[in-house]
């Protein structure tokens, strides 16, 4: 059996000095990638997006650029602490994933990170895209930075 899961994040920026930052977090398990969550029944994606962002790092001033957004799907077998949750709610411990990406813009410099994460960083591009542990996050950050690009 599969359990079949939406999530949403967004690779979060904020122009510092003519620049391009973005945020990236750090995880216990040790990669970095972007802010992201599930979302909750009788959510809209924007909903999910500005509560995880809140949750994970404090930032409460996003503004979505629209025309942007892209996915990615993957799979994953929980682990044991996590297997455990799932049973109990007679979900499977394995999982298909979507996440959809948005693009979103903050004045927030100063990052409160949830105990989810065991750090963050505001880097430009070509440090980030180094930093995001995941192919298929490097190619979110590609996307969004060319997006952003066509815009500014």
């Amino acid at each position: 059996m599969i359990s079949f899961e939406k999530s949403v994040g967004a690779v979060v920026f904020r122009k510092s000095d003519g620049a391009v930052m973005y945020l990236l977090l750090h995880y216990p398990s040790g990669h970095w990638d972007f802010s992201k969550g599930h979302v909750e029944k009788g959510e809209k994606d924007d909903d999910t997006l500005c509560r995880e962002i809140s949750e994970e790092a404090g930032i409460t001033d996003l503004i979505i650029l629209p025309n942007f957004s892209t996915q990615i799907r993957y799979f994953y077998r929980a682990g044991e602490e996590e297997k455990q949750k799932r049973k109990t709610t007679g979900k499977s411990a394995n999982v298909m994933k979507k996440v959809v990406y948005y693009l979103a813009e903050t004045k927030t410099k100063n990052v409160k990170i949830s105990p989810e994460h065991i750090g963050f960083e505001w880097l430009g591009y070509k440090d980030a895209l180094a930093r995001v542990t995941y192919k298929n996050g490097k190619e979110v950050l590609k996307k969004a930075d060319k997006h952003l690009k066509s815009v500014l």
